[in-house]
């Protein structure tokens, strides 16, 4: 039978209460995006910006931001379907990308950026 002294017990409780105080942490680690997550996130924001469609796009994007984990979730739920219209490897990506909190901020952020460069000289003077 193992003899369990007060250090011993102490390094055990230390060590447990060190991984229990991350395991409902709402942050996520610094991540950086890779030169393939920025390209996705330029080509939808191009593609909502040559819609016209940036600020339907950024309400719906900031209203839904909190379930985006949801989101990846439902989407690698759903893959063996998705995939018939897309490309696996970019519903991949865009599940994986929908795991990061700050995913959804920086496609907001360039699909603004994107619009601000696309407005007529004379609608910012208003």
């Amino acid at each position: 039978m193992t003899s369990f002294s007060k250090a011993s017990l102490a390094e055990k409780w230390d060590k447990v209460r060190a991984e229990l105080s991350h395991a409902f942490s709402t942050k996520s680690k610094a991540e950086v995006f890779t030169i393939e997550d920025l390209a996705l996130l330029e080509r939808v924001a191009d593609a909502v910006e040559k819609r016209g469609m940036a600020a339907p796009a950024t309400v719906f994007l900031e209203s839904l931001g909190p379930m985006n984990f949801l989101g990846s979730q439902a989407l690698y739920f759903l893959t063996p379907i998705v995939e018939w219209a897309f490309n696996a490897k970019e519903v991949e990506q865009v599940a994986r990308l929908l795991e990061r909190r700050d995913t959804i901020s920086r496609l907001i952020a360039i699909i603004e950026t994107k619009s601000a460069s696309q407005a007529p000289q004379g609608a910012s003077a208003r």
